[in-house]
Formats: C-alpha cells, structure tokens, sequence
C-alpha cells in the first residue's frame, strides 16, 4: 500500500491558507469521500484526530 502523504499535502496548504481559494475548496470537497484521507484520518491518535474532525468541521 503506497505511503499516505494528507500531512504534506499541497491542495490542503492551499485550503489552510485560503479556504475559499479553488484549490482550497476542491480538496475539502475531496476529503469527504476520499479513502486515502479516512486512512489517515484512521492513523492518527485519538488526539490529533478529534483536532483535525474539529479545525476541518468534520464528524
């Protein structure tokens, strides 16, 4: 299974820094169905997960 990059995703920079930007809102649009981004979401600790769920407004 090829490594999972979400951490040093360009198209999440570009949603962090701008979230109304193109770029920005298609990969928030993404990370709803994504399996990559469930996966990592999945390997993260409980911790760091509920403070992405949060910053992201997420379930």
């Amino acid at each position: 299974m090829p490594e999972i990059k979400c951490a040093q995703c360009s198209f999440r920079a570009k949603y962090d820094n701008n979230p109304k930007s193109l770029l920005g809102r298609l990969w928030r649009w993404h990370i709803n169905w994504c399996p990559g981004w469930k996966s990592y979401l999945k390997s993260l600790s409980n911790k760091d997960r509920a403070a992405l769920q949060k910053k992201y407004k997420l379930n």
